[in-house]
């Protein structure tokens, strides 16, 4: 099955794939797999926070991409624009001096990001949860954007994918979009890419690739786990956050204080006191993903409801072409069959 739209060609990809940026989850083995099966692979820049990793898991890939120059895939990196980053300003720089070819952008103003990757042809598309936040990204002249819907892993939006995906189709028919939020079998791609989508952004489904370094319970909880299981968290940054409902997650509850709110709505203290939780939030995941961690803080779509295994990340890739290919054959099939019947 050949898809080639305005995304794929722009992207230099094959298939119109994003394998999504998943915080201390994506690795550079799961971005080499990407570039290898012919889709695009992100990762967030804050997975590599010690000085000079970002640097050399760029070059590495850099170099990867150019050496075998018959790979059909692509690679990029998420960056958390919002002010309370307070490695965003260095990791931009280093990723324009190593010319990434392609930007996320997510929770604020991407305009530094859009600017900088312009200068050298790079594409930046935005994470968007409404119309609002889109046009705002529109007006500053991003390339495409990721339509974070219901039951993504990680920040999700408010919204299903059947209404968000035509919507912003409707009010931004030229710009690329590609949709992310419950999608892991080929059925999902190819609804997505009906609904209007240039493509899809999966994550949930590689965490359980043996190329992720997260623990066995990790994924095996991901196995377990039913779409009624995934659960909105303001815990660990401040921002409405999918994860698994695990008794830790219960124990800690879901919601911010009345305090810990004003402190977020405060314009004096927001941004350190966001800057604060995220900080926390992150140490909580960075322990929860090793072995033997009572505290369980595993971040996960609704998508776990379809995943029962954990495979290499170039074999799920091949199974998503395989199913969408099927689908589209089903598609046709009962369409037919639907004609035929009224005549």
């Amino acid at each position: 099955m050949n898809i080639s739209n305005k995304m794929t060609k722009e992207l230099g990809i094959k298939y119109p794939i994003i394998m999504a940026p998943m915080f201390l989850v994506s690795n550079e083995a799961m971005m080499r797999s990407a570039i290898e099966s012919g889709i695009m692979g992100v990762f967030p820049s804050l997975n590599y926070r010690n000085e000079g990793e970002l640097e050399k898991v760029l070059i590495n890939l850099k170099n990867h991409k150019e050496v075998s120059g018959d790979l059909s895939g692509n690679y990029g990196v998420n960056l958390i624009v919002q002010r309370s980053n307070p490695l965003f300003e260095k990791h931009l720089k280093i990723c324009g001096e190593q010319k990434v070819p392609f930007y996320i952008t997510s929770l604020g103003n991407p305009k530094p990001v859009i600017e900088l990757a312009h200068s050298y042809g790079a594409k930046v598309y935005c994470d968007v949860t409404n119309i609002e936040h889109a046009a705002k990204c529109a007006s500053l002249g991003c390339d495409g954007f990721i339509a974070v819907g219901q039951g993504a892993g990680g920040h999700a939006g408010p919204s299903p994918l059947h209404l968000l995906v035509p919507s912003l189709k409707h009010h931004f028919p030229d710009i690329p979009l590609v949709a992310a939020g419950g999608i892991a079998n080929g059925e999902g791609i190819l609804s997505a890419l009906s609904l209007g989508a240039m493509g899809v952004s999966i994550g949930t489904r590689y965490i359980n690739s043996t190329e992720s370094t997260v623990s066995q319970a990790y994924k095996q909880g991901i196995i377990d786990a039913k779409m009624e299981d995934i659960v909105l968290t303001e815990k660990l940054s401040g921002t409405p956050c999918n994860i698994i409902n695990t008794p830790y997650a219960k124990k800690i509850g879901y919601k911010q204080n009345w305090f810990e709110k004003l402190l977020s709505a405060n314009k004096t203290t927001k941004k350190y006191f966001k800057m604060l939780v995220q900080i926390r939030g992150m140490k909580k995941l960075e322990a929860a993903i090793h072995p033997n961690n009572y505290k369980t803080l595993w971040c996960a779509g609704q998508s776990v409801e379809l995943i029962n295994d954990v495979l290499p990340a170039k074999e799920i890739t091949d199974r998503l072409i395989i199913e969408l290919e099927a689908a589209n054959r089903n598609l046709q099939q009962e369409l037919l069959s639907s004609t035929v019947a009224v005549n």
